[in-house]
């Protein structure tokens, strides 16, 4: 999908230089994945401590 965005020139050149990318389309693509994400490891994070799922974890690494 094409789609117009006014950018800052310097915070994209920058997010560029993060992301270790070359061009303007795969900075933001990774950015979106990013905070997608992190949206999701979010939401899973509300659960720690909140389910048992009653795992043996010796039995599974098989010691």
């Amino acid at each position: 999908m094409r789609t117009t965005l006014d950018l800052p020139e310097d915070l994209l050149n920058e997010a560029m230089k993060a992301a270790h990318v070359n061009t303007k389309t795969k900075a933001i693509i990774t950015a979106l994945e990013e905070l997608i994400r992190k949206s999701k490891i979010s939401e899973l994070k509300q659960y720690k401590g909140k389910i048992d799922l009653d795992i043996d974890l010796s039995t599974i690494r098989g010691r």
